[in-house]
């Protein structure tokens, strides 16, 4: 009886397209809840402090916080044990393999940001979201491409995988670089010390995560406190964690990997998403997406992002430099250049790096992201559904 009601649970999560689904879920209950008769509790609840620690060792940070800086410390852990793999035994250890979704991921880097900038050129304040359409939501995307199932060939599939990573990668060094504080040298000083002795684990060859995750718990406070992002501690751990290239050979890296991956999708970053897609839409009008913050973003995401990585890719496939991913044509290429656009669990995340001093430009945020997210998903989906499959 317990294995009959369970099967189609079972089979949803095995789905592809499964932590994709639950995240557009996510985001539609949290826009239901913010604009219902909950919104006050909704809201309320996020801003409510939380104190984790024994006696007066510990820390205290609103709920919104610490899904932000702490849970998704996690999910850039879990992001860069995918792109180490990638690059140490993937699609990107292979340097002319790995050329097109490269140079394709600069151009969606590139172009949308400078379509924020033109719009919002000349007010410092706004001018600092420049990089929230330069993220794809590797998740959501791939969520979508898989839904189209075999009209897509699994060359397009590993290229828009590949591409998402070294996008997730651009955002890691641009939130490292652009949006840390005031730095804390004592804090830096003990974050190296931390990262060091990480690095020192994995000379000595240790196969158990525990050390790792005694030392990088400690990375994590002193990164919080160093004026870096929480974050970037996730990034810094997973770095260090051992992956061998021969089959043969234990991995750590994978181990890890597969035991948390479900962890992120389904509990992480739904998570994520029902507390950033929150947006109240009252008196939302057309002219609301004309403001400078949500229009560059729209345009961003929707415009520059399918440009970016179609021009890039075109370019540098007729110049020889890279090759056309096998048995795709033109019109699916496209398509999946405008699935890029899909910003939403990494552009809020960057969004609310962009304006944690000016808050007041958040709303402007999630109705930017939310609205062209969706117009990249379904212009990208109906494009390749009625592209013909030769």
């Amino acid at each position: 009886m317990i294995n009959y009601i369970s099967k189609p649970f079972r089979w949803f999560f095995k789905l592809e397209a499964a932590s994709g689904l639950v995240l557009l879920f996510s985001a539609i209950f949290a826009l239901i809840i913010s604009n219902s008769t909950y919104a006050d509790l909704y809201f309320s609840t996020l801003e409510k402090y939380l104190f984790i620690g024994f006696n007066e060792i510990g820390l205290k940070l609103s709920i919104l916080h610490w899904i932000n800086d702490a849970l998704m410390a996690i999910f850039f852990f879990f992001v860069t044990l995918e792109i180490k793999r990638e690059f140490l035994q993937g699609e990107l250890s292979n340097f002319k393999q790995a050329l097109l979704p490269i140079i394709a991921a600069i151009g969606g880097m590139v172009v949308p940001a400078l379509f924020y900038v033109i719009i919002n050129f000349g007010d410092p304040e706004t001018l600092n979201g420049w990089a929230i359409p330069s993220a794809t939501d590797i998740a959501f995307s791939l969520g979508v491409l898989s839904l189209l199932g075999k009209r897509v060939p699994i060359s397009l599939k590993v290229f828009l995988t590949a591409l998402a990573i070294i996008d997730d990668l651009g955002a890691i060094l641009i939130i490292a670089i652009f949006y840390s504080g005031d730095l804390n040298i004592v804090y830096l000083s003990l974050m190296s010390v931390a990262f060091i002795l990480l690095l020192l684990i994995n000379k000595f060859n240790i196969k158990k995560f525990l050390p790792y995750l005694i030392v990088g718990l400690a990375l994590w406070d002193f990164t919080h406190n160093s004026g870096i992002h929480a974050t970037i501690a996730g990034v810094l751990l997973a770095m260090t964690i051992p992956h061998r290239k021969k089959e043969k050979d234990f991995s750590l890296l994978l181990k890890i990997e597969h035991a948390i991956s479900p962890y992120v999708a389904f509990g992480i970053m739904p998570l994520f998403a029902f507390a950033n897609a929150g947006v109240s839409l009252e008196g939302l009008s057309l002219s609301s997406l004309m403001d400078k913050v949500p229009l560059g973003i729209v345009l961003g995401l929707f415009v520059g992002k399918q440009l970016g990585v179609f021009v890039f890719s075109y370019v540098s496939i007729k110049l020889k430099i890279a090759q056309m991913p096998n048995n795709s044509n033109w019109f699916n290429f496209y398509g999946v250049g405008i699935l890029t656009g899909i910003g939403f669990t990494m552009s809020l995340f960057v969004g609310n790096l962009a304006f944690v001093e000016n808050m007041q430009y958040m709303d402007g945020v999630k109705i930017g992201v939310l609205t062209g997210s969706l117009l990249s998903t379904l212009a990208g989906y109906f494009l390749i559904l009625l592209t013909p499959n030769k």
